[in-house]
């Protein structure tokens, strides 16, 4: 059988690398991999198109597919996933000392389309009752997709040759929630700090209290080509799971150290503990109320037009898909 040529585009992750170098081949299909980070590949292909299958934004897939007939579908593989306490940045000055305390303040956010700072308003919203409109918002960053925020939102951009870092460090702003430690912060100024200091604690009774292990990007095919190869979606899904398991089982070879953290083996054991052997799943069963939150959290900040089932972002071949473990 001829193998169908397909192009990838995705950062060179741990959980990625199998499928770069070789280890790891989907069936039927001869993989190109582009290794690109995040924003250019979310750039690309929102303007361009220009890869068959990517790395991608969960929050922008969740909006082209609920706006209209959008040229790709998802793949219920999750290559980054974080959680976000511990990007809640403050000036120290602010009288900010806990969520709450934002309310009638400005936040800055590189871009407010962007996956994290979604799930950042959700938590402010149905962990402290703190709804996105009671806040006002300033970005850096121009819109990746043209939209209509909501009414009553307060949203603009900042003036050419300014900076969120700067205006955080001067007490321009009273926080800015960002993926990416501040200059500010790295440089030890005393005027910011984060939110949480001690974010790994919150973060843990957050995932006990919820379940959910926020998701930042996923995986997308070009509809042509799934339509003409129904086998393709499923294909690379193994594939991808396949790199994950092998990923796994490097972060557990005691043998030798294959990651630069001394204490990698007890971090390992410790995430185990809290979160299950497959800490970081892929698939639609065990990710569900995750996706569920993340759909109702556009939806509700007005960046997705409609509400969404997870099923309609998703290939229909992938539903019954899980990890192997």
């Amino acid at each position: 059988m001829t193998k169908v040529p397909l192009t990838l585009a995705c950062w060179d992750y741990d959980r990625t690398l199998p499928l770069m170098d070789g280890r790891v081949r989907p069936e039927g299909i001869d993989l190109n991999v582009v290794c690109l980070p995040p924003e250019e590949t979310f750039w690309r292909q929102v303007r361009h198109r220009e890869f068959d299958v990517s790395e991608f934004s969960l929050a922008y897939l969740t909006h082209f597919r609920s706006e209209s007939p959008w040229e790709y579908v998802g793949i219920p593989v999750f290559l980054s996933r974080m959680f976000r306490q511990s990007c809640m940045y403050i000036n120290t000055a602010a009288g900010v000392q806990r969520p709450e305390d934002l309310a009638g303040k400005t936040v800055g956010v590189p871009a407010y389309q962007m996956t994290a700072t979604v799930w950042l308003r959700g938590l402010l919203q149905h962990e402290h009752d703190l709804a996105p409109g009671r806040i006002r918002w300033v970005y850096s960053r121009e819109d990746i997709f043209p939209w209509n925020p909501p009414a009553g939102l307060s949203l603009q951009r900042i003036q050419p040759g300014q900076t969120l870092d700067a205006m955080l460090e001067a007490g321009e702003i009273a926080a800015l929630f960002t993926a990416r430690k501040p200059p500010s912060l790295l440089r030890g100024s005393p005027h910011v700090a984060r939110l949480f200091p001690d974010y790994r604690a919150v973060e843990e009774d957050y995932f006990r209290r919820t379940g959910f292990f926020p998701i930042m990007h996923t995986v997308i095919l070009r509809n042509e080509i799934q339509a003409k190869h129904p086998w393709v979606a499923q294909s690379l899904f193994k594939a991808f799971d396949e790199a994950r398991r092998l990923c796994y089982r490097e972060m557990e070879d005691a043998t030798a150290l294959k990651y630069t953290l001394p204490w990698l083996l007890d971090d390992v054991e410790r995430m185990q503990r809290l979160m299950g052997k497959d800490f970081w799943p892929y698939g639609l069963g065990p990710n569900r109320k995750t996706l569920e939150a993340l759909v109702q959290y556009t939806y509700e900040q007005g960046l997705a037009g409609r509400p969404l089932s997870i099923e309609e972002l998703f290939a229909d071949s992938t539903f019954d898909q899980y990890s192997i473990w």
